[in-house]
C-alpha cells in the first residue's frame, strides 16, 4: 500500500500519515495537486491531507481542489500538532530575527512571534524549513516544525510548544479512488458535499431547510467563492449521517431540487484512531 502526503519527512502531513496508516509506504509530494493527481493516476491508494486548524482555519485552496479531484473522503484523523522552533546549534533564542515555515504554521505561532519580535517567512513546508536553516549557516534565523523534523536536520530547539493555543489541532482527509460501501452497525459517520446555491432571494434557507426537515445535524458548514466573483458562493457541509441513511438520501434528492450542483465528497466513520 503506498499514501502520499505534501511536504517531506518530518511534516505534519507525514505525522499524520504515519498515524494513519502505520504499515505502509510512504511518499512525499511537492503540492497539494501532486498528491491528488497521484491517487487519481493509480500511482497511490491514499492521499492524506491537511484541510482545516483549530487555530489558523482553513488551509488554502484545499476546498476548491476537494471539488475537482474527483476522489472520495473515506476517513479523517484529527492530530494535536505542538510546534518547536529549530535553529543552528550555536544559536540563541534571543538572537533569532526570522522564522521560516509553512504559512498555516507561522499563524498558529503568530502571538510568539510577535512577542520575540520574530520575522515570519513563507516557507513550502515545515520540515522543509528545517531543511532551509540547516544550509543557510545562519544563527539569526530558525524554523517552525516538528519535534521530528527538527530532529531529523540536527538543528538545536530554542523555544518549545509555541503554538496560540495549547490544544491546537489539524484535521486530516483521508482520499481514495473509491467511495465507501460498507457501514458497521453502531458506528458513527459523516457525510461532507459542496452544493451551490442559486442567486436569489432565502436560497441557502431553502437548501438548509432540506437537512432541517429530516432532522440532520450539521457539524460544519462554510461558504468560499467562486472563480473570483462576489455573486457565486459555494457551500461546504459535513452532516452527521450516512450516505445510506433513508433521512439523508431523501434531503439530498431536495437540495438537488433547489441548488445548481450538488457533490458528495464521501462518507467516513467519525474516527480519531489508525483506519488499519
Amino acid at each position: 500500500m503506498k499514501v502520499v502526503f505534501q511536504g517531506v519527512a518530518g511534516a505534519y502531513s507525514y505525522l499524520a500519515a504515519q498515524h494513519i496508516f502505520p504499515k505502509a509506504e510512504l511518499e512525499g509530494c511537492e503540492t497539494f495537486d501532486n498528491v491528488l493527481d497521484k491517487v487519481r493516476a493509480e500511482k497511490a491508494d491514499y492521499a492524506v491531507i491537511p484541510v482545516e486548524n483549530s487555530t489558523a482555519g482553513r488551509v488554502a485552496d484545499v476546498h476548491f481542489l476537494l471539488a475537482q479531484t474527483g476522489l472520495s473522503i473515506i476517513g479523517e484523523y484529527f492530530l494535536p500538532v505542538h510546534h518547536q522552533l529549530w535553529a543552528l546549534p550555536e544559536a540563541k533564542l534571543e538572537n533569532i530575527k526570522t522564522a521560516y515555515s509553512h504559512p498555516q504554521a507561522l499563524a498558529q505561532c503568530s502571538a510568539f512571534l510577535k512577542k520575540r519580535k520574530i520575522e515570519p517567512a513563507a516557507a513550502l513546508d515545515t520540515a522543509l524549513s528545517c531543511r532551509l536553516i540547516s544550509r543557510m549557516k545562519d544563527a539569526t534565523k530558525a524554523a517552525i516544525a516538528s519535534e521530528a523534523a527538527g530532529k531529523l536536520y540536527g538543528l538545536k530547539k530554542v523555544a518549545a510548544d509555541i503554538e496560540n493555543i495549547h490544544n491546537n489541532t489539524t484535521r486530516f482527509l483521508v482520499m481514495s479512488r473509491y467511495v465507501l460501501t460498507k457501514f458497521e452497525e453502531g458506528v458513527a459517520y459523516k457525510t461532507s458535499l459542496l452544493f451551490q446555491v442559486r442567486n436569489i432571494p432565502s436560497a441557502l434557507f431553502e437548501a438548509l431547510k432540506c437537512f432541517a426537515n429530516e432532522g440532520l445535524n450539521l457539524s460544519k458548514i462554510e461558504s468560499y467563492l467562486l472563480d473570483g466573483r462576489f455573486v457565486a458562493a459555494q457551500f461546504y457541509v459535513d452532516i452527521e449521517a450516512s450516505g445510506k441513511d433513508p433521512r439523508f438520501v431523501r434531503a439530498l434528492q431536495h437540495l438537488e431540487k433547489v441548488c445548481k450542483k450538488v457533490r458528495v465528497l464521501g462518507t467516513y466513520p467519525v474516527l480519531e484512531s489508525a483506519l488499519v
